[in-house]
């Protein structure tokens, strides 16, 4: 295996980012569109984090922080890549992220149908949390 490479993405990554999710992700958002991304790096330059090999992109994350608390959202790896630590270390590098902006608590969506995300989540020291549910309205619905 090459050496990983972790940063944070550009406005230049963001067709990349696209093409990635359709491959590497489980199910799609409403905001996974050119729009939608480009607005997060907008607001926040940092929170899109990238996981590359070789200038391949392997593995993405985002990291985002409200200033209350923080999020985890997109942890989505190449499927011939998986089970090599790419995972692990997108988290750390969120985890290092909202650490460094006062974060004291990570939350993550993550699918309940997703079952081999599950063990990576857990892996990583995260849990599910029963007595809480997941409450969405689409606003441009």
């Amino acid at each position: 295996m090459s050496e990983l490479r972790v940063r944070a993405a550009t406005p230049a990554d963001l067709d990349a980012v696209l093409a990635f999710w359709k491959v590497a992700a489980e199910g799609t958002s409403i905001s996974d569109d050119t729009d939608g991304v480009a607005r997060l790096l907008a607001r926040d330059p940092e929170s899109l984090v990238l996981a590359e090999e070789e200038d391949e992109l392997v593995g993405t994350v985002i990291a985002g922080f409200d200033g209350w608390r923080c999020h985890l959202y997109r942890l989505a790896v190449h499927p011939g890549h998986r089970r090599r630590g790419v995972g692990g270390a997108l988290l750390a590098a969120a985890e290092a992220r909202f650490t460094a902006l006062g974060g004291r608590r990570g939350d993550a969506m993550v699918l309940d149908r997703n079952e081999l995300a599950h063990h990576a989540w857990r892996a990583a020291g995260y849990a599910p949390e029963p007595q809480w549910s997941r409450w969405v309205k689409h606003l441009d619905a």
